[in-house]
């Protein structure tokens, strides 16, 4: 007995139409997706274990607050908070002090909660004025 076969129809797959639900379902996951990402890192901030100077040369100390002010300390232990809280004020008074003081120690008392802006921006000042020598103040750990 012979059994005729059916003639089987030739299966067409569209892809235009399946390429178009993939390039739409593509622009919504683009769109849709933040890009930025906000990541916080939790640093402890080194403490310094070192001794402590017992002669105490001249210095050129600049006391910055937590607010990011700056002030020039005196020989006298006073300290002068600058009138022109600027990149240009901080110039302007470092540049003002005698050539020789540039040879001495530029130290920054930074409170721990300083900007860091403010730091990096006294650096950057000092070393254009021409201070080689500097330094931060800290103090000994509490245990």
């Amino acid at each position: 007995m012979k059994f005729q076969r059916k003639k089987r129809e030739n299966v067409d797959i569209t892809l235009i139409s399946m390429i178009d639900v993939l390039f739409v379902l593509l622009l919504f996951f683009m769109v849709s997706t933040t890009f930025n990402q906000h990541t916080e890192v939790n640093i402890k901030l080194p403490e310094a274990d070192g001794t402590e100077r017992t002669d105490h040369p001249k210095t050129v100390s600049l006391i910055v607050d937590a607010e990011g002010i700056y002030s020039l300390a005196n020989d006298d232990g006073s300290t002068n908070r600058l009138a022109d809280q600027s990149r240009e004020g901080l110039k302007q008074e470092l540049t003002k002090l005698p050539e020789q003081s540039k040879q001495l120690p530029f130290i920054i008392n930074a409170d721990d909660k300083t900007p860091t802006k403010a730091v990096i921006t006294a650096l950057d000042i000092a070393s254009q004025v021409g201070f080689t020598h500097a330094t931060f103040q800290t103090v000994h750990p509490t245990n």
